[in-house]
């Protein structure tokens, strides 16, 4: 399973997400973190409501819902398991 990350440097919220992701123990992904400022549709499509994450699926990518940057990991397993869908 294949996650993405729309983040950039200097963003606490993103850094918190991304070090709560590498907190999640019962889920297995790999995580892809993306600087939204090294491409501009990127930038364009993200900059207002960095971090965006979203799950990469064969026909594109799925955004999951945004947790509260207060969100515990607990919380964010929930979230995950709730709305990842598995490709087969």
């Amino acid at each position: 399973m294949q996650l993405i990350l729309y983040s950039k440097p200097g963003c606490h919220l993103c850094e918190g997400l991304q070090a709560k992701l590498a907190q999640v123990s019962n889920l297995e992904f790999e995580l892809e973190v993306r600087n939204i400022n090294t491409r501009e549709d990127w930038f364009n499509a993200y900059q207002y409501t960095i971090p965006v994450l979203c799950q990469k699926l064969p026909e594109g990518e799925k955004p999951l819902p945004r947790l509260s940057p207060r969100a515990s990991v607990a919380k964010l397993e929930q979230m995950l398991q709730k709305n990842l869908r598995t490709i087969e």
